[in-house]
């Protein structure tokens, strides 16, 4: 029988700067805007705009995500006491801050970023490849002895996290397709690429939901903050796995198809224009 650890408070988490995730999103911060500045004269079409609002809100959405979810007090509760926690880290991780930063990024300023290993980049977002790159990462980060070793070495945690969001936008260029050399997926191949990427997690996500017994060791020695335990924090987790990931691509679909019905719609407009009666 096992020992039921300590209860936690979140007085238990004091506040420190998780100064790696500061210097990644302030480096990112900044070459955005040295490449919109002093790039941009150089590399991008003097006929469009160097970046659009909508990009700058979603550059800097991404990084306020990935700030919040990989520093005090939220990666710390996932890492110190509670996996669902860390569960809600890896879904941002992997279906929130890869798509946000993919559009944010204006397409000349990517295309340079990309162009010296263009040819692999063609091969690692062709759908098929993508999609099974980030579902293996997706697999391997969630193998328990792994998950021990990313709550033992903040290091390899760090690295871990870095792989799985390098193939989280592998996984989202063939939706976003934020270049002209490697277009998206037309608007029905991309809801069934999503589809299909909404189903994948299932599997893992079903393990934690139906599991009697913790599945990572490692959490049942650690304090329990609000006196969750572990058995309820893994159940709890896994839900938030499968609805909460499966909300976010399904509204991805969503957005695909409205947004495609929509484009029809004009460009029928366009090609039979609506007559008006005629005035006498």
């Amino acid at each position: 029988m096992t020992v039921a650890a300590a209860e936690a408070t979140l007085s238990d988490f004091p506040f420190h700067i998780h100064w790696d995730v500061f210097g990644i999103a302030v480096g990112l911060l900044f070459g955005f805007w040295y490449a919109v500045r002093r790039i941009a004269p150089h590399q991008a079409p003097p006929t469009e705009p160097v970046v659009t609002t909508g990009q700058v809100v979603s550059f800097h959405l991404g990084l306020v995500f990935f700030v919040v979810v990989r520093s005090w007090p939220f990666h710390d509760i996932g890492e110190q006491s509670l996996f669902t926690f860390h569960m809600i880290e890896h879904l941002v991780l992997a279906l929130v801050v890869p798509p946000l930063l993919l559009r944010g990024t204006p397409w000349w300023l990517m295309r340079m970023l990309v162009l010296p290993v263009l040819p692999v980049v063609r091969v690692l977002t062709k759908p098929w490849v993508a999609l099974v790159l980030f579902n293996v990462t997706l697999a391997v980060i969630h193998i328990p002895h792994v998950v021990e070793l990313m709550l033992t070495n903040e290091v390899a945690h760090l690295w871990l996290h870095l792989a799985f969001i390098v193939t989280a936008t592998l996984m989202w260029w063939p939706v976003i397709g934020p270049i002209p050399e490697i277009p998206k997926l037309a608007p029905f191949p991309a809801m069934g690429y999503v589809f299909l990427q909404s189903l994948v997690p299932t599997v893992p996500a079903s393990f934690l939901t139906f599991s009697d017994v913790p599945l990572y060791r490692v959490y049942e020695d650690l304090p329990r903050l609000w006196g969750v335990d572990v058995l309820t924090d893994q159940l709890i987790a896994g839900l938030i796995m499968k609805i909460g990931g499966g909300f976010l691509l399904w509204g991805v679909i969503t957005v695909i198809f409205f947004t495609w019905a929509l484009e029809e719609e004009r460009a029928a407009e366009v090609s039979y224009p609506r007559v008006g009666p005629s005035t006498p």
